[in-house]
């Protein structure tokens, strides 16, 4: 059983205040159409629930599961109670009961503000819904929010101290990405959010009218939210906006999970892609996530070595740095720069970019391959590359950049791959060995906070995965 930290689940800032939320929830599915199973019985830790969907949602009968705390660090999961076989059933989700732009009390209003309430990240109006429908005094999804974390105590890094935030995640590329959120989302709320909120006093009380609160939103859409897949002949279309599925938002995540959720026109269904023995946790996928995206997005990780989705960065100018190192004169100072613009107008670097590395394959190894050879390549041959726009003989002698194929790669290319781990490394306040001691200590590991463990596994993750990549450029 999986033993990473669990999202807390308890009353949202604006809860009825039942006293028994799940039974209220369970009575609500009921009214919506997403039924559950009518044998459940309370149990220390939170109330056990057998079923799924009623079998008229669908042609499948549903796998018996429960809603239970029991195999979770903290709040509620879902567990089978019998043995599940891959491809059946676990629940469905009627497409009446998710809360949306367009499912909710004041859709149409956000539909016809819609080229108003246009932002970068798409998600103002799910936002504007869910602050109206906290404090409407009826609100068709109060049950629902009762099962919510409580919102003051989410863990993504934005709510930490600057401070902390810096110190325990150090080089690990989390400090930056939430640094351009809160820029992002602050712009998002004065300039956007709040003057539709003041435009309409009746749907929007005061005391809604907060940032705070809204940075509690945007993180809660961020970890619980679902986004439909486009199909294939969509692709060129802009992505669907994201939406409130629950009880699929009761999973929890693993990159090695035994569940996912299917799309269709009348509901959204959850199977098991694995069998699942007795009283084992269904954990759904949230999409192929390194530990540092886990942690930024939804306050959690993997232990090492669980997550086999695991990545490191090498940032882009981190290349270019190392390259600068090698240079003795300003001629060769200036080619280099020469060669970086030229690899900007391919496309394959940039400023802010970064090359990622998975523990067995390079998942930019596109990118990373053309700019070893370009900053490599002897002055000539680039000119003629130049010439050609970067085309002409395309025969890869050195062959792919897989991991198992580094140690094959021309000198030089390893070499300049090296300086650019050993950088890399220097971006960390730790190195390998005082994480790995640390973590090889249970004493010690048990003293750390919740968060200096959780920063401490993304780090030591990321370490081991350049320390691996440093080995084979020897």
């Amino acid at each position: 059983m999986a033993t990473q930290a669990k999202r807390p689940r308890v009353a949202g800032p604006m809860a009825c205040g039942d006293p028994d939320p799940v039974a209220g929830f369970l009575s609500w599915c009921r009214r919506v159409g997403l039924e559950l199973s009518p044998k459940v019985s309370e149990r220390a830790g939170g109330l056990r629930t057998r079923g799924g969907a009623r079998a008229a949602l669908t042609s499948r009968p549903p796998a018996q599961v429960e809603v239970s705390r029991q195999g979770t660090v903290a709040g509620y999961g879902m567990v089978t109670r019998e043995s599940v076989q891959a491809g059946e059933l676990l629940f469905v989700v009627p497409r009446a009961a998710i809360l949306s732009q367009h499912t909710c009390s004041i859709g149409g209003l956000l539909e016809r503000e819609r080229g108003a309430l246009q932002s970068q990240s798409g998600w103002v109006p799910l936002l504007l819904a869910l602050l109206h429908e906290l404090q409407a005094p009826v609100s068709h999804w109060r049950p629902y929010f009762a099962l919510w974390p409580e919102l003051g105590h989410l863990e993504h890094p934005m709510f930490w101290p600057e401070e902390e935030r810096r110190r325990l995640l150090q080089g690990t590329g989390v400090p930056e990405a939430v640094e351009k959120d809160l820029d992002s989302i602050r712009s998002e709320y004065h300039s956007i959010v709040l003057p539709f909120m003041e435009a309409h006093p009746d749907l929007f009380s005061l005391r809604v009218h907060s940032l705070e609160l809204y940075l509690q939103l945007v993180a809660l859409v961020m970890a619980y939210s679902f986004q439909e897949p486009l199909e294939e002949e969509e692709d060129e279309k802009e992505p669907n906006s994201p939406m409130m599925v629950p009880a699929a938002d009761i999973l929890n995540h693993l990159a090695n999970h035994n569940a996912n959720l299917e799309y269709s026109a009348d509901c959204l269904r959850m199977v098991a892609t694995q069998p699942i023995p007795k009283g084992h946790e269904i954990f759904n996928t949230y999409g192929q996530m390194a530990n540092w995206q886990l942690i930024h997005m939804y306050g959690f990780v993997e232990p090492y070595p669980d997550n086999t989705d695991d990545t490191a960065d090498i940032q882009m100018v981190t290349v270019r740095e190392a390259a600068l190192q090698g240079t003795k004169t300003e001629a060769e100072r200036l080619l280099l720069y020469e060669r970086w613009d030229f690899l900007c107008k391919l496309e394959m670097v940039g400023e802010e970019g970064a090359f990622v590395i998975g523990r067995e394959e390079v998942l930019t190894e596109e990118e990373l391959t053309t700019t070893l050879k370009v900053l490599c390549m002897p002055a000539e041959e680039f000119r003629e590359f130049k010439d050609q726009d970067g085309g002409g003989d395309d025969k890869r002698e050195e062959g792919s950049l897989t991991i198992t194929n580094i140690p094959k790669l021309k000198a030089s290319w390893r070499q300049l791959l090296r300086d650019s781990i050993l950088l890399t490394l220097q971006t960390y306040a730790t190195d390998l060995k005082t994480d790995k001691d640390i973590l090889g200590n249970k004493e010690v590991y048990a003293k750390l906070s919740r968060r200096e463990q959780q920063a401490l596994q993304v780090r030591y993750g990321q370490k081991m995965i350049l320390h691996q990549l440093l080995e084979l450029t020897s």
